[in-house]
């Protein structure tokens, strides 16, 4: 592989970063869940969601899958009344002789949760939940897991529940750009501007294939 292609894989990667933290802020692990300039976005508040939870959704609006599940990450919140869609993940290694086309770990993962809360301007939330010390004790977490938000203080500010998939969320408090009249379109809009849309609306199979595209 030539220098040259080197650089412009690299660019690609920096470039599809830069669309998949749409709305990011000064860190760069930082999310915010919104576009444009809102009102409530000079100070939002701040949920910070270790590498076991996967934030699905705030408020209605789908926050991008990153490549890496682990990924820790902080979102900013629009004060107000927020909604949280996420799940709980794990990881485990697998013991033992592993055979040729077995995977090399276990995954345990619960159903979707969704927590509500009224995020305050300038504060700080975070998740809590147990964690378990082996594969089956995780498991057995699954039949009913719950997770806490909490407060900077550690006080209890909402406990997850199961999702049953009706968002009660405001799309009007996380505005996205609209398909055929969005911002990206308008005249005058950014090359990244443009791209950032065409990223939101594509499928996960058409972000794969673009990325296979961009490494080779």
């Amino acid at each position: 592989m030539s220098m040259c292609h080197v650089s412009r894989v690299f660019k690609l990667v920096a470039l599809m970063l830069s669309v998949t933290l749409v709305g990011c802020a000064s860190s760069l692990t930082r999310v915010d869940a919104w576009q444009g300039d809102p009102e409530g976005a000079a100070n939002p508040a701040v949920l910070k969601a270790p590498g076991e939870i996967q934030v699905a959704a705030i408020n209605g609006r789908s926050m991008t899958r990153f490549m890496l599940d682990d990924l820790a990450l902080d979102y900013g919140l629009l004060p107000g009344e927020t909604e949280v869609v996420f799940t709980y993940k794990t990881i485990w290694a697998r013991t033992g002789v592993v055979r040729d086309g077995e995977s090399k770990v276990h995954t345990v993962e619960s159903d979707q949760q969704v927590v509500r809360f009224d995020a305050q301007p300038g504060a700080e939330y975070r998740f809590r939940f147990d964690k378990p010390s082996s594969r089956q004790q995780a498991e057995a977490m699954m039949a009913d897991f719950s997770a806490a938000i909490i407060d900077s203080n550690g006080a209890l500010v909402a406990e997850s529940s199961k999702w049953d998939g009706a968002s009660q969320g405001s799309a009007s408090r996380t505005p996205l750009a609209a398909s055929g009249g969005s911002a990206g379109s308008e005249p005058g809009s950014t090359t990244l501007e443009r791209l950032k849309v065409l990223w939101e609306d594509a499928t996960e199979e058409e972000k794969r294939t673009f990325l296979r595209w961009a490494f080779e």
